[in-house]
Protein backbone atom coordinates (compact mmCIF):
# COMPACT_ATOMS: atom_id res chain seq x y z
CA UNK A 1 0.00 0.00 0.00
CA UNK A 2 1.60 3.22 -1.25
CA UNK A 3 0.07 6.11 0.70
CA UNK A 4 1.80 9.77 1.17
CA UNK A 5 1.74 12.65 3.16
CA UNK A 6 2.46 16.17 1.99
CA UNK A 7 4.83 18.14 4.03
CA UNK A 8 3.88 22.21 3.77
CA UNK A 9 3.53 25.49 4.80
CA UNK A 10 5.08 29.05 3.90
CA UNK A 11 8.68 29.35 3.29
CA UNK A 12 11.31 29.03 5.87
CA UNK A 13 9.17 27.50 8.50
CA UNK A 14 11.50 24.21 8.64
CA UNK A 15 9.86 21.95 6.12
CA UNK A 16 12.78 20.58 4.71
CA UNK A 17 14.70 20.70 8.27
CA UNK A 18 11.75 18.61 9.83
CA UNK A 19 11.77 16.27 6.59
CA UNK A 20 15.45 15.72 6.70
CA UNK A 21 15.02 14.50 10.53
CA UNK A 22 12.87 12.10 9.47
CA UNK A 23 14.16 10.87 6.63
CA UNK A 24 18.45 11.73 7.55
CA UNK A 25 18.18 12.36 3.84
CA UNK A 26 19.93 15.41 2.89
CA UNK A 27 17.74 17.64 0.85
CA UNK A 28 18.19 21.59 0.83
CA UNK A 29 17.21 23.50 4.02
CA UNK A 30 18.69 26.86 3.11
CA UNK A 31 17.51 30.16 4.63
CA UNK A 32 15.79 31.63 1.51
CA UNK A 33 12.31 30.47 0.32
CA UNK A 34 11.71 28.23 -2.25
CA UNK A 35 14.93 26.55 -1.80
CA UNK A 36 12.46 23.05 -2.45
CA UNK A 37 11.62 23.48 -6.07
CA UNK A 38 10.76 19.75 -7.08
CA UNK A 39 9.42 17.68 -3.48
CA UNK A 40 11.86 14.98 -2.39
CA UNK A 41 10.02 11.85 -1.22
CA UNK A 42 11.19 10.00 1.73
CA UNK A 43 10.23 6.55 2.81
CA UNK A 44 10.34 6.40 6.76
CA UNK A 45 10.04 3.16 9.44
CA UNK A 46 7.02 3.37 12.10
CA UNK A 47 8.49 2.86 15.06
CA UNK A 48 6.51 -0.35 16.60
CA UNK A 49 7.83 -2.19 19.93
CA UNK A 50 4.86 -4.59 19.16
CA UNK A 51 7.26 -6.06 16.22
CA UNK A 52 10.55 -5.93 17.94
CA UNK A 53 8.80 -8.13 20.65
CA UNK A 54 7.36 -10.53 18.51
CA UNK A 55 10.45 -10.73 16.66
CA UNK A 56 12.06 -11.22 19.57
CA UNK A 57 10.09 -13.98 20.70
CA UNK A 58 10.08 -15.73 17.34
CA UNK A 59 13.74 -15.51 17.12
CA UNK A 60 13.43 -13.76 13.26
CA UNK A 61 16.41 -13.55 11.19
CA UNK A 62 14.79 -10.51 9.74
CA UNK A 63 12.48 -7.50 11.11
CA UNK A 64 10.44 -5.23 8.71
CA UNK A 65 8.29 -2.28 10.21
CA UNK A 66 5.68 -0.41 8.71
CA UNK A 67 6.61 2.65 6.61
CA UNK A 68 4.98 6.24 5.84
CA UNK A 69 6.02 7.81 2.56
CA UNK A 70 6.81 11.90 3.23
CA UNK A 71 6.99 14.43 0.08
CA UNK A 72 8.58 17.53 0.98
CA UNK A 73 6.82 20.39 -1.09
CA UNK A 74 8.21 23.63 -1.53
CA UNK A 75 6.61 26.42 0.64
CA UNK A 76 3.39 28.12 -0.17
CA UNK A 77 3.06 31.63 -0.54
CA UNK A 78 -0.01 34.17 -0.50
CA UNK A 79 -1.43 33.73 -3.71
CA UNK A 80 -0.11 30.46 -4.60
CA UNK A 81 -3.50 29.45 -6.01
CA UNK A 82 -3.38 32.15 -8.38
CA UNK A 83 0.08 31.17 -9.49
CA UNK A 84 2.53 33.60 -7.00
CA UNK A 85 5.44 32.22 -5.63
CA UNK A 86 5.31 28.92 -8.68
CA UNK A 87 1.87 28.09 -6.55
CA UNK A 88 0.43 26.03 -9.36
CA UNK A 89 2.98 24.24 -9.45
CA UNK A 90 3.32 23.46 -5.95
CA UNK A 91 -0.55 22.94 -5.31
CA UNK A 92 -0.26 20.34 -8.11
CA UNK A 93 2.35 18.41 -5.59
CA UNK A 94 0.18 18.65 -2.69
CA UNK A 95 -3.04 16.93 -4.78
CA UNK A 96 -0.58 14.13 -5.56
CA UNK A 97 -0.68 13.20 -1.21
CA UNK A 98 -3.40 11.32 0.65
CA UNK A 99 -3.08 13.58 3.77
CA UNK A 100 -1.03 16.99 4.79
CA UNK A 101 1.38 18.03 7.53
CA UNK A 102 1.28 22.16 8.05
CA UNK A 103 4.53 23.19 9.38
CA UNK A 104 4.38 26.76 11.30
CA UNK A 105 7.17 27.82 12.50
CA UNK A 106 6.60 29.26 16.10
CA UNK A 107 10.32 30.24 17.27
CA UNK A 108 11.75 34.14 16.42
CA UNK A 109 15.30 33.92 15.32
CA UNK A 110 16.34 37.56 13.47
CA UNK A 111 18.82 35.51 11.41
CA UNK A 112 16.05 32.97 10.22
CA UNK A 113 14.40 35.10 7.11
CA UNK A 114 10.07 34.57 7.91
CA UNK A 115 8.29 35.52 4.70
CA UNK A 116 5.81 37.57 6.68
CA UNK A 117 8.48 39.26 8.82
CA UNK A 118 7.12 38.42 11.96
CA UNK A 119 6.23 35.04 13.71
CA UNK A 120 2.32 34.75 14.13
CA UNK A 121 1.46 30.95 14.01
CA UNK A 122 -2.26 31.46 13.54
CA UNK A 123 -2.54 34.12 10.39
CA UNK A 124 -0.01 31.92 8.77
CA UNK A 125 -1.99 29.46 8.91
CA UNK A 126 -5.06 31.22 7.72
CA UNK A 127 -2.54 31.98 4.86
CA UNK A 128 -2.14 28.39 4.00
CA UNK A 129 -5.70 27.00 4.20
CA UNK A 130 -7.05 29.72 2.47
CA UNK A 131 -4.95 29.33 -0.58
CA UNK A 132 -5.98 25.09 -0.15
CA UNK A 133 -9.36 25.93 -0.02
CA UNK A 134 -8.79 28.18 -2.99
CA UNK A 135 -7.69 25.68 -4.53
CA UNK A 136 -9.99 23.39 -3.87
CA UNK A 137 -7.86 20.87 -1.42
CA UNK A 138 -9.14 19.32 1.52
CA UNK A 139 -7.15 16.65 2.99
CA UNK A 140 -6.42 15.09 6.51
CA UNK A 141 -4.73 18.38 8.17
CA UNK A 142 -2.21 17.59 11.51
CA UNK A 143 -0.43 21.06 12.13
CA UNK A 144 3.53 20.84 13.07
CA UNK A 145 4.79 23.46 15.47
CA UNK A 146 8.27 23.50 14.96
CA UNK A 147 9.75 24.69 18.45
CA UNK A 148 13.29 24.70 17.06
CA UNK A 149 15.12 24.96 20.58
CA UNK A 150 18.40 25.61 19.60
CA UNK A 151 17.70 28.97 18.18
CA UNK A 152 16.17 29.96 21.57
CA UNK A 153 20.35 29.65 22.99
CA UNK A 154 21.18 31.88 20.42
CA UNK A 155 21.97 36.03 20.46
CA UNK A 156 19.08 37.14 18.70
CA UNK A 157 16.93 34.38 20.13
CA UNK A 158 13.24 34.72 21.73
CA UNK A 159 10.87 32.46 22.70
CA UNK A 160 7.27 34.25 20.94
CA UNK A 161 4.99 32.63 23.60
CA UNK A 162 4.55 35.58 25.69
CA UNK A 163 4.29 37.89 23.08
CA UNK A 164 1.80 35.23 20.81
CA UNK A 165 -0.36 34.49 24.50
CA UNK A 166 -0.67 38.60 24.59
CA UNK A 167 -2.24 38.71 21.13
CA UNK A 168 -5.13 41.11 21.22
CA UNK A 169 -6.87 39.92 17.76
CA UNK A 170 -7.09 36.70 16.14
CA UNK A 171 -6.79 36.43 12.46
CA UNK A 172 -10.19 34.00 13.13
CA UNK A 173 -11.91 36.64 14.92
CA UNK A 174 -12.88 37.19 18.78
CA UNK A 175 -10.28 38.28 21.76
CA UNK A 176 -7.34 36.49 22.42
CA UNK A 177 -5.85 38.26 25.29
CA UNK A 178 -3.90 35.79 28.11
CA UNK A 179 -4.97 33.06 25.81
CA UNK A 180 -2.64 30.79 24.01
CA UNK A 181 -2.58 30.33 20.80
CA UNK A 182 -2.51 27.05 20.69
CA UNK A 183 -6.29 26.60 21.66
CA UNK A 184 -7.25 28.34 18.31
CA UNK A 185 -5.37 26.05 15.58
CA UNK A 186 -8.00 24.33 13.79
CA UNK A 187 -7.32 20.99 14.33
CA UNK A 188 -5.31 18.42 15.87
CA UNK A 189 -1.81 19.30 16.28
CA UNK A 190 1.95 18.14 17.57
CA UNK A 191 5.18 19.73 18.64
CA UNK A 192 8.41 19.33 17.17
CA UNK A 193 11.74 20.52 17.51
CA UNK A 194 13.26 18.72 14.29
CA UNK A 195 17.21 20.02 15.15
CA UNK A 196 17.26 18.11 18.29
CA UNK A 197 14.78 15.07 17.28
CA UNK A 198 12.27 15.64 19.50
CA UNK A 199 8.96 14.58 18.71
CA UNK A 200 9.56 12.57 15.64
CA UNK A 201 8.47 9.24 16.94
CA UNK A 202 5.18 10.69 17.73
CA UNK A 203 4.67 12.37 14.43
CA UNK A 204 5.54 9.78 12.42
CA UNK A 205 2.79 7.48 14.64
CA UNK A 206 0.38 10.39 14.25
CA UNK A 207 0.77 10.34 10.55
CA UNK A 208 -0.01 6.83 10.17
CA UNK A 209 -2.87 7.48 12.18
CA UNK A 210 -3.98 10.26 9.75
CA UNK A 211 -3.89 8.03 6.54
CA UNK A 212 -6.53 5.99 8.88
CA UNK A 213 -4.13 3.22 8.70
CA UNK A 214 -3.44 0.15 11.13
CA UNK A 215 -1.00 -2.65 11.37
CA UNK A 216 -1.22 -6.20 11.39
CA UNK A 217 2.03 -8.70 11.92
CA UNK A 218 3.31 -11.68 10.61
CA UNK A 219 5.83 -13.48 12.85
CA UNK A 220 8.24 -16.67 12.47
CA UNK A 221 11.82 -17.64 12.55
CA UNK A 222 12.42 -16.00 9.25
CA UNK A 223 10.73 -12.89 9.14
CA UNK A 224 8.67 -10.80 12.01
CA UNK A 225 6.68 -7.76 9.68
CA UNK A 226 4.47 -5.31 10.52
CA UNK A 227 2.03 -4.82 7.33
CA UNK A 228 -0.16 -1.75 6.25
CA UNK A 229 -3.61 -1.88 6.17
CA UNK A 230 -6.98 0.87 5.86
CA UNK A 231 -8.69 0.84 9.18
CA UNK A 232 -11.87 -1.73 8.59
CA UNK A 233 -10.44 -3.68 6.01
CA UNK A 234 -11.22 -7.32 6.11
CA UNK A 235 -9.19 -10.17 6.40
CA UNK A 236 -9.04 -11.15 2.41
CA UNK A 237 -8.26 -7.20 2.02
CA UNK A 238 -5.41 -7.26 4.67
CA UNK A 239 -4.22 -10.78 2.83
CA UNK A 240 -3.89 -8.76 -0.79
CA UNK A 241 -0.90 -6.70 1.02
CA UNK A 242 0.96 -9.55 1.31
CA UNK A 243 -0.23 -11.76 -2.25
CA UNK A 244 -3.06 -11.36 -4.42
CA UNK A 245 -3.60 -14.79 -3.98
CA UNK A 246 -4.56 -14.24 0.08
CA UNK A 247 -7.70 -11.97 -1.52
CA UNK A 248 -8.39 -13.75 -4.25
CA UNK A 249 -7.91 -17.59 -3.21
CA UNK A 250 -8.58 -16.49 0.67
CA UNK A 251 -10.09 -19.43 2.80
CA UNK A 252 -9.62 -18.56 6.40
CA UNK A 253 -7.29 -16.65 8.74
CA UNK A 254 -5.85 -17.45 12.39
CA UNK A 255 -5.72 -14.84 14.58
CA UNK A 256 -4.41 -13.81 17.37
CA UNK A 257 -4.01 -10.75 19.43
CA UNK A 258 -0.26 -9.63 19.46
CA UNK A 259 0.02 -9.18 23.01
CA UNK A 260 -2.06 -12.77 23.76
CA UNK A 261 0.90 -14.41 21.60
CA UNK A 262 3.60 -13.15 23.24
CA UNK A 263 2.33 -13.53 26.61
CA UNK A 264 1.73 -17.33 25.63
CA UNK A 265 5.46 -17.61 24.18
CA UNK A 266 4.65 -19.41 21.03
CA UNK A 267 1.83 -20.56 18.48
CA UNK A 268 1.70 -23.80 20.23
CA UNK A 269 0.70 -22.64 23.61
CA UNK A 270 -1.51 -20.09 22.68
CA UNK A 271 -3.24 -22.81 20.49
CA UNK A 272 -3.74 -25.02 23.35
CA UNK A 273 -4.93 -22.27 25.14
CA UNK A 274 -7.87 -21.55 22.57
CA UNK A 275 -6.32 -18.47 22.07
CA UNK A 276 -5.88 -18.59 18.37
CA UNK A 277 -9.27 -17.83 16.58
CA UNK A 278 -10.22 -18.91 12.96
CA UNK A 279 -11.37 -15.78 11.24
CA UNK A 280 -13.96 -15.94 7.75
CA UNK A 281 -14.36 -13.48 4.61
CA UNK A 282 -16.25 -10.97 6.49
CA UNK A 283 -13.54 -10.27 9.82
CA UNK A 284 -12.56 -6.83 10.22
CA UNK A 285 -9.06 -6.55 10.99
CA UNK A 286 -8.02 -4.81 14.18
CA UNK A 287 -4.51 -2.93 14.78
CA UNK A 288 -2.34 -5.65 16.53
CA UNK A 289 -3.48 -8.78 15.25
CA UNK A 290 -0.98 -11.16 13.85
CA UNK A 291 -2.49 -13.63 11.18
CA UNK A 292 -1.60 -16.49 9.16
CA UNK A 293 -3.69 -16.63 6.17
CA UNK A 294 -4.75 -20.15 5.06
CA UNK A 295 -5.54 -20.83 0.87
Amino acid sequence: MSLSIGIVGLPNVGKSTLFNALTKKNVPAENYPFCTIDPSVGIVPVPDERLDKLAKMSKSKKVIPAVVEFVDIAGLVKGASEGAGLGNKFLSHIREVDAIIEVVRIFEDSNMIHVHEKIDPLFDIEVINMELELASIKKPTLYVLNTSEIYKSSPNATSPQPSLKEREVSPFGGDLEGVDFRTKIPGPYIEIDPIFGTGLDNLIKASYDLLNLITFFTTGEDESRAWTVRRGSTAPVAGKAIHNDFKEKFIRAEVINWKDLLDCGSYAIARSKGLVRTEGKEYIVKDGDVIEFLI
